[in-house]
C-alpha cells in the first residue's frame, strides 16, 4: 500500500460516510490510482490491463491464472469494486468472461466508469448495494456456479466487521462451484490477530485453504496483506511453487501444517463477536 499524489483538480466523487474518491495519475507505476481521502484502493492501467501493480492484487492474479485452462472464460464475483482492476484483469486475459461486481458507492462506480472506462463488450455487471446484502440475493442462477469469488472490501482503510464472519463466508461459499476459488484480501499487522483470526473463519467454511504474502507480513513483523485462497476442493498441489515463482518477491505460500500452526488458538469470527480489520497507521501509505 501507498500513498498516492492528489490533485484538487482531479475529478472526485463523495461517498456516503463524507469521504472523498479520486482517481489521480501514479507517479510510480504508470496509469491511475483510485484514492479515497489518502487511503490507495486500486491502480489501473488503461494501456495493460495485465500489469498489477499492487502487490497483493498481483498474488491474486497469480491464483486467477491457474483457474480451469488458460484463457478460459470465468464465472466471476467480485465483492468491492475499486477501480474494477480484477474484472479488467479477468476480461483481459478471459476473455468472454461473465462477471458480477458488488459495490456500495454508486458515486464510485459512476467515478470509475467515467474516468477508467472498461473495454467494450466486457460482460461485467455491477450491482450497488452492501456486499453482503447483495451476495445473498443474488439470482439463484449463479448459485454454486461461480469460478472464482473476491472479496476485497474496504471502508477507508478497514474491511467492516460484518463482512469478516463465518455467516459472511457462508454465503460466499455458497456461490461457488464445487472446485471454485475464494480469494479474500485481508491486511493486518503485528502479530496478525486478525488474519490468524480470518483464516480459521474462512477454514470453517472452506476446508482447502492456502495463504500468499510478502514474507515479512506473514511473519507478522509489518502490516500488510495477505491473499487467502479457498476452495471446497483440494488446490492442486502444482499450484504452489508457480504461485512462488509469480511472486511478487519475496513471496510465501502457507499451507497444510504451517497454515494449522498459524491459525492455533484463532477464534472463529461470528456476527455476535466480529470485528473490522485494524486501521494502519499513516505511515504505512507513505512512499
Amino acid at each position: 500500500m501507498a500513498r498516492a499524489h492528489v490533485e484538487n483538480d482531479e475529478p472526485q466523487a463523495r461517498l456516503s460516510d463524507g469521504t472523498i474518491a479520486r482517481v489521480v495519475p501514479s507517479r510510480y507505476a504508470g496509469g491511475y490510482e483510485l484514492d479515497v481521502d489518502g487511503t490507495p484502493q486500486s491502480h489501473v492501467d488503461l494501456d495493460d490491463p495485465g500489469h498489477l501493480h499492487f502487490e497483493y492484487v498481483a498474488r491474486m492474479g497469480a491464483v486467477i491464472d491457474r483457474l480451469r485452462m488458460p484463457g478460459q472464460p470465468l464465472t466471476a464475483i467480485h465483492l468491492g469494486a475499486g477501480a474494477l482492476t480484477l474484472p479488467r484483469y479477468v476480461e483481459h486475459t478471459r476473455p468472454g468472461s461473465r462477471q458480477q461486481v458488488i459495490e456500495l458507492e454508486q458515486p464510485l462506480v459512476d467515478l470509475v466508469r467515467a474516468r477508467l472506462p472498461l473495454p467494450r463488450g466486457a460482460q461485467v455487471r455491477v450491482r450497488i448495494g452492501d456486499a453482503r446484502d447483495v451476495a445473498g440475493r443474488l439470482p439463484a442462477g449463479l448459485q454454486g456456479t461461480a469460478d472464482l469469488v473476491v472479496s476485497d472490501v474496504f471502508a477507508g482503510a478497514q474491511t467492516p466487521a460484518h463482512l469478516t464472519t463465518v455467516e459472511y463466508f457462508r454465503i460466499l461459499g455458497g456461490l461457488l462451484a464445487p472446485d471454485g476459488v475464494l480469494l479474500v484480501n485481508v491486511a493486518d499487522g503485528a502479530g496478525l490477530a486478525f488474519a490468524r483470526r480470518e483464516v480459521a473463519t474462512v477454514r470453517e467454511v472452506l476446508p482447502e485453504v492456502i495463504v500468499l504474502a510478502e514474507v515479512q507480513t506473514l511473519k507478522g513483523r509489518r502490516f500488510g496483506n495477505l491473499v487467502i485462497a479457498a476452495s471446497l476442493s483440494p488446490l492442486p498441489v502444482e499450484w504452489l511453487p508457480r504461485l512462488m515463482a509469480a511472486g511478487p518477491h519475496p513471496a510465501k505460500v502457507a499451507q497444510g501444517a504451517e497454515l494449522d500452526e498459524f491459525v492455533r488458538g484463532a477464534r472463529v469470527a461470528t456476527d455476535a463477536d466480529a470485528t473490522a480489520s485494524p486501521k494502519p497507521a499513516a505511515s504505512v501509505f507513505e512512499r
